[in-house]
């Protein structure tokens, strides 16, 4: 008799940011399964920088919820670091780290623990080849550029083994050029987005210019993109081949995190509930906010879903009026004079709220509200407004008081046994979601019988599990009419749920790193400055794998000459209407340039019509 084949359900993953160990607590509470920490080097975020025992608080914190930390060491590393990068890891091992986060491959022949490994969006892995290669060389999961669209993510998920996870972007900031491919910053002035340095070039005002020099389009933002937003499209990726869902925002404070957290894991669960148990929340316990998280409040640029269809969206990917976070419009000003504001507003303001318009040259200008007294707005500091300016409202404050005083609890469901023995001692019984259960016997045999009811009083003691991270669903008491001292019962509840967390922690999985295949080849045989090779193992572990011609990372020998900086999916003469492969694309000449209107740095730009992309080129 053939039986059938049991579907074993699918995690999915909530992965969260972590500028520090209290951000990453809250995350935690506020129900992501995972959260992205940067130890106190090579973790491609200098300013977001934690110890080894702040990374291990949030261990301990996060495994009691079975979910995971993985700590970012992304950043190129060089020669003489290597021994430092290898003390690192060990000592992230020991704090308890589930995976890490890499970029250079130089790290594969480090003198290191077995600890899991993930390939960064730093790797660049935009093809079913690489994807292949990376995952036999002992990765286990793999962290996809943001350009891919859904058909991209199910080739390379049915190129990899099933055992390797896919890892995908949701939700932030956006980086105009494929993640690792960007040496802009870096050859502009040193800063290198590979070593955690982005000076963040792609946020300045550029005109737009044609070969001669004429301004075809002045000062405008033209390399700031809006942030990501999937919310719509996190089933369809799951269903792609995505395992783990990722906010960004190492730098971003703890309301920004716990509000879209709090979204984003609202959203998974309901996926999982609705999902006739195919999918499963990769860790345990449920969060209940004390709020209703709203993406819209948080910091952001305007949304798009990013190439996730394969085209270009309708409304532009481009947040060319500011790089900054404009917010919702509130109102229009009728007069501004003596350091009064006079509008008619379309929201309700609060005193402390953030406001901003763009000024007569097309800068956004915002300025801090001391006092909103009907339509009468009291600024902070003097501003000079002409009637008709719309009003902007950039941060909301009482929706900012309101996320920080939230509580977000997160409790694991356990049902409780208590039942006699046979020898009239009590035993009592907790059992957890993933069926670990622990059992606490009374050394006192109970055989007197109660004048009154007993399993009330008993139920309220045996469900008082408070600042525990569990939450009662089920009761069971069939110890009958015999007296328990409340005393003695709710010592044995503080016994079962110490034993309960330590049988948890005996019996949480740990993944370990993949084995590398050494046979597995390269698919390319000649490495380019793309590929971002900085030191001796890196060299070392392509060689191994059949590369015979490799050429050093910009950061370790600097190129002369015209140098492509930036690879990107985004195409400025697509997002102005003016693509080369339409009839539109007479408005403007073929050949264009981006003039910084903050230095002398210029780029031209080269349209890749082949891959629907674009090119930029910097002389040194």
């Amino acid at each position: 008799m053939i039986k059938n084949k049991v579907s074993i359900p699918r995690p999915l993953e909530l992965l969260a940011p972590a500028r520090n160990a209290d951000i990453a607590i809250s995350a935690i509470m506020a129900g992501t399964d995972a959260v992205y920490i940067g130890p106190d080097s090579h973790g491609a975020r200098r300013a977001a920088a934690n110890t080894l025992s702040d990374i291990a608080r949030v261990a301990e914190t996060a495994h009691l919820y079975d979910a995971k930390v993985y700590a970012t060491v992304n950043t190129l590393v060089y020669d003489e670091e290597i021994r430092t990068v290898e003390r690192l890891i060990n000592g992230l091992y020991r704090a308890g780290v589930d995976a890490i986060i890499v970029q250079d491959m130089g790290i594969l022949r480090m003198d290191i623990p077995p600890i899991d490994l993930h390939a960064s969006t730093q790797c660049d892995i935009r093809t079913p080849e690489k994807a292949r290669f990376l995952a036999s060389a002992g990765f286990s999961r793999l962290v996809l550029p943001r350009e891919l669209s859904l058909e991209e993510i199910r080739k390379i998920r049915s190129a990899i083994p099933e055992d390797v996870e896919l890892e995908a972007f949701i939700h932030g900031a956006l980086c105009v050029s494929y993640s690792g491919d960007c040496r802009a910053s870096y050859m502009a002035g040193g800063r290198s987005a590979n070593r955690g340095e982005c000076a963040q070039i792609c946020r300045l005002p550029y005109d737009l210019t044609d070969s001669d020099g004429n301004i075809l389009v002045k000062g405008k933002h033209l390399l700031s993109l809006r942030d990501l937003n999937r919310s719509s499209s996190i089933s369809d990726m799951a269903d792609a081949g995505i395992m783990s869902f990722k906010i960004e925002g190492r730098l971003k404070e703890e309301a920004y995190v716990k509000n879209v957290t709090a979204w984003y894991s609202r959203i998974l669960d309901r996926i999982v509930d609705e999902s006739d148990g195919r999918y499963i929340r990769l860790s345990d316990g449920r969060s209940r906010q004390g709020f209703t998280p709203r993406p819209e409040k948080a910091f952001n640029r305007g949304f798009t879903s990013y190439f996730l269809t394969g085209k270009s969206p309708a409304s532009g990917m481009a947040s060319m009026d500011s790089p900054k976070a404009v917010g919702e419009r509130v109102g229009k000003v009728t007069d501004c004079r003596r350091g009064v504001i006079e509008a008619e507003l379309t929201n309700e303001l609060t005193n402390g709220d953030g406001l901003g318009y763009f000024d007569r040259s097309g800068i956004f200008t915002g300025f801090r509200l001391n006092k909103a007294d009907g339509k009468r707005l009291f600024p902070a500091t003097p501003q000079n407004i002409p009637p008709g300016t719309i009003l902007y409202r950039n941060r909301d404050k009482h929706w900012d008081d309101t996320i920080a005083d939230a509580r977000c609890e997160r409790k694991i469901d356990v049902e409780i046994n208590l039942r006699l023995l046979y020898d009239s001692r009590v035993a009592l019984e907790i059992t957890d979601i993933r069926g670990n259960s622990v059992t606490i016997a009374s050394q006192t045999a109970y055989t007197d019988t109660a004048v009154t009811p007993q399993e009330g009083p008993r139920r309220k003691i045996l469900d008082k599990l408070g600042d525990t991270p569990f939450r009662a669903v089920k009761i069971v008491d069939i110890a009958g009419g015999r007296f328990i001292p409340a005393s003695a019962l709710a010592a044995m509840r503080r016994d079962a749920v110490a034993m309960l967390i330590k049988a948890r922690a005996m019996t949480r999985s740990v993944r370990l790193r993949r084995t590398e295949d050494p046979a597995i080849s390269c698919p390319t045989t000649t490495l380019t400055i793309h590929d971002n090779v900085a030191n001796r193992l890196a060299r070392q572990f392509y060689t191994d794998h059949g590369v015979s011609l490799i050429t050093p990372a910009a950061e370790s020998v600097r190129p002369e000459g015209e140098t492509m900086v930036m690879t990107t999916r985004y195409c400025i003469r697509k997002e102005l209407g003016c693509c080369l492969l339409t009839p539109t694309a007479s408005k403007m000449p073929r050949q264009l340039y981006l003039r910084s209107c903050t230095s002398d740095m210029k780029m031209r730009v080269e349209c890749d019509c082949s891959r629907c992309g674009m090119n930029l080129y910097m002389s040194i």
